[in-house]
């Protein structure tokens, strides 16, 4: 086939990066993806209807925990400072930290998706013309710059929603030290983390009764059919959600109900029967564990809250 014959060949939508991302981590052994996948435009719609489920109680027990705490976390920002948060799919928690204090000048959403930065933008425009807004449309766990105009301003992070615990520990104290040396000299940092808890809590967060997060993590089959010149059943895998108590992680997997062979952008994948790709661990931190994760990083402690339950917490964090 000539070059332009196998261009043409290509899905409308093939990406070459999705393609090279998912070929990474399917030709491995384990079977892998990488959790960035999940976010093309239904994986975004469904993350949304998984923080409305009964059973995901994250979103809802930070959101509250940032109304009730917001005021004192952010009492000592500077005047004219950048609030600059981490993986910013929408500027809703941002707000309790906006709402709380007049010091912040400018805001620095940085997420990979354009197209959602776009929208926060459009309506952080209108409701808060006096704010600066420069949005970074980046990989967060890449190296990127800031923008010019808060080059000199001081820097207060914004990481909810234990996005943090999406990272191997490793990759966690490593991201912690790049932000560190980003944020800048005597930066403060607000981190939720989710904390560790009874399994029976845990699991049903990551397994709804309704199936939405089923649906969402089936959906990187959809997309990389779509975008990655894939031809996956996406009906010939299931997902399950499993606790790991000696890594102290949930696990996501996409399991295969029978042995099949499956084709990504020319390259042959096989699968045995019951073997999985594992999409997505979302580590559980004791709050005295993740300050030692932190401090290895360049961080110190400044404070820590929790909600009545202890189900969350969001610990202030100090360069």
């Amino acid at each position: 086939m000539s070059a332009a014959a196998e261009r043409r060949a290509l899905p409308p939508d093939f990406d070459a990066g999705v393609a090279d991302a998912a070929l990474s981590g399917l030709m491995a052994s384990p079977k892998t993806l990488p959790p960035k996948l999940f976010y093309d435009e239904n994986g975004c719609r469904l993350f949304e209807a998984i923080t409305q489920a009964p059973e995901y109680y994250p979103t809802r027990t930070e959101r509250a925990l940032l109304g009730a705490v917001a005021a004192e976390a952010v009492a000592d920002v500077a005047p004219g400072s950048a609030l600059v948060e981490y993986g910013a799919s929408d500027e809703g928690k941002a707000m309790f930290l906006l709402d709380a204090t007049d010091a912040f000048s400018a805001y620095v959403p940085i997420d990979i998706a354009a197209q959602g930065l776009a929208s926060i933008v459009a309506r952080l425009t209108r409701a808060r013309p006096g704010l600066a807004l420069h949005p970074v449309a980046a990989d967060f766990l890449s190296p990127f710059t800031l923008p010019a105009a808060v080059a000199q301003a001081p820097r207060f992070g914004f990481f909810p929603g234990s996005t943090i615990g999406n990272l191997e520990p490793r990759r966690a104290r490593s991201f912690l030290a790049d932000a560190r040396r980003l944020l800048g000299a005597d930066a403060r940092f607000l981190v939720g983390v989710d904390l560790r808890k009874d399994p029976a809590i845990l699991v049903p967060a990551y397994d709804d009764a309704q199936g939405v997060t089923a649906a969402f993590n089936l959906n990187l089959l959809h997309r990389l059919n779509r975008e990655a010149q894939a031809d996956f059943d996406p009906d010939g895998f299931f997902h399950r959600a499993l606790w790991n108590a000696q890594q102290s992680r949930i696990e996501m997997h996409l399991v295969s109900k029978r042995a099949q062979t499956v084709y990504v952008s020319g390259r042959r994948i096989v699968f045995a029967k019951g073997e999985t790709i594992h999409s997505e661990n979302s580590y559980k931190y004791a709050p005295e564990d993740f300050l030692s994760l932190a401090e290895s990083a360049g961080w110190r402690g400044c404070n820590l809250w929790t909600d009545s339950a202890r189900l969350f917490s969001l610990h202030l964090l100090r360069a």
